[in-house]
């Protein structure tokens, strides 16, 4: 005997749910995919200043920093993370070789951290390029205000 094809309905007989808003529209974007807009924001700016040395370099966004020890008295940051309270806001990891093949310089920047930090999206995208532009920095070995004047 065979099963009865199982409706496609939630279990209220409402039928399926779908979205809440159009796709297109500022609140179809999850609040990572708006984090990520921001840093992409401030890394194209940074990218028409200094096109040239950043050529090659690589941008992430990671919810939270990756930590090996548990207990947080055991953790030592190194010089090229940038921390606010000993908790990671972003990182820069230099070039270097890995299995025989170059690996390019990235910065990653940490979006959970960032996001608390911030009273509101104004606030937040200040905080981020404020980052991003620190953390250039220290992988160029310029000033942060050399980078953006504005900051």
């Amino acid at each position: 005997m065979s099963r009865p094809a199982r409706s496609r309905r939630d279990r209220h007989g409402r039928g399926l749910r779908g979205r809440l808003v159009p796709e297109g529209v500022p609140l179809a974007r999850s609040r990572g995919e708006q984090f990520d807009d921001l840093v992409l924001d401030a890394v194209e700016d940074l990218e028409r200043r200094w096109e040239k040395e950043l050529a090659g370099v690589e941008f992430a966004v990671e919810d939270v920093p990756w930590v090996e020890h548990t207990n947080p008295d055991e953790v030592v940051l190194d010089a090229d993370v940038l921390d606010d309270g000993s908790v990671p806001l972003a990182r820069v990891l230099p070039a270097h070789r890995e299995g025989g093949r170059e690996v390019p310089p990235r910065i990653v920047v940490y979006r959970r951290p960032l996001e608390l930090r911030a009273h509101d999206r104004d606030d937040l995208a200040d905080l981020v390029r404020d980052v991003v532009v620190d953390q250039v920095a220290v992988l160029l070995g310029r000033d942060p205000e050399e980078i953006d004047p504005t900051a």
